[in-house]
């Protein structure tokens, strides 16, 4: 359920050492439209200033690739498993710079 997810969500940012996100989810029991709203409430609720990366594949993916999108929320979404991982590891790397540098980082999706 999207409560759960954002239980998880409330379990993963509790520890202070995360810089950032990789969602994978092959949605062939679970919805992906379902995850998606789970990870839209969580960054909403939790007020996450962490980069979130989604790799969505399965049922209702197209559903949940648009409600992302339409949040307006700083969620990227990839569909190669391999591309989102790379991309979450190089997104924890700047995150971790900033901190270290005391430097705010705001992560922007170009429309």
């Amino acid at each position: 359920t999207t409560e759960q997810v954002k239980e998880a969500f409330k379990i993963i940012t509790a520890d202070p050492q995360v810089q950032a996100i990789l969602v994978n989810i092959f949605g062939g029991i679970m919805r992906c439209d379902v995850i998606a709203k789970g990870i839209l409430a969580a960054a909403e609720e939790l007020s996450l200033k962490i980069p979130i990366v989604c790799r969505l594949q399965g049922t209702n993916v197209d559903d949940a690739k648009a409600l992302i999108a339409m949040s307006n929320l700083r969620i990227l979404a990839c569909d190669n498993l391999d591309d989102a991982a790379k991309m979450t590891v190089k997104l924890s790397d700047i995150v971790t710079m900033a901190k270290a540098a005391n430097i705010d980082v705001n992560f922007e999706i170009p429309v």
